[in-house]
């Protein structure tokens, strides 16, 4: 799997979460859900600024990475908030509006923008050499568990590429 179909796929996988998360009424549920989110989206972030925005930084991509990096920042800060939070308030269904509404903008741009100038710069080796690499570190971070674990000492400032 490329490097843009890897992401793509996690893409997916969050968005698919969301609705599950909206959905259910049972506060249990919610917070496995929410848990198995968070655990995603960290994982996301992580193979994105550690691999593939470094390695697709370009001056045709620099400010859509720059711009990625502060929604990265924001979707990390709404989930410090969350991970404080539990089902049973009032305001973790907002919360989790506002992570999806911020979560899909980023997906939009990445998915409309910043793909399509990715696919023109690297050939399908270069992508799927790119797409190895991130498999690999998804992986480590997955067994180590908890991956969400890493997102409020990453809330102070954007990464950097």
């Amino acid at each position: 799997m490329d490097a843009i179909q890897l992401l793509e796929s996690q893409h997916r996988e969050v968005e698919d979460l969301f609705e599950e998360i909206q959905g259910s009424d049972d506060n249990d549920e919610k917070t496995e859900l929410f848990e198995e989110l968070a655990d995603k989206l960290a994982v996301h972030a992580s193979i994105e600024e550690h691999h593939f925005y470094p390695a697709v930084k370009d001056r045709r991509t620099k400010d859509i990475l720059l711009e990625s990096l502060e929604e990265h920042l924001a979707v990390k800060r709404i989930l410090a908030d969350l991970m404080e939070t539990t089902p049973e308030e009032e305001n973790f269904d907002a919360q989790i509006k506002v992570l999806k509404e911020t979560v899909a903008h980023h997906v939009e741009e990445e998915e409309d923008d910043l793909f399509p100038k990715v696919r023109k710069l690297f050939n399908k080796d270069e992508l799927e050499a790119m797409g190895q690499e991130m498999s690999a570190e998804q992986a480590e971070l997955e067994d180590k568990g908890a991956p969400r674990r890493a997102i409020p000492s990453q809330t102070e400032h954007a990464a950097s590429i």
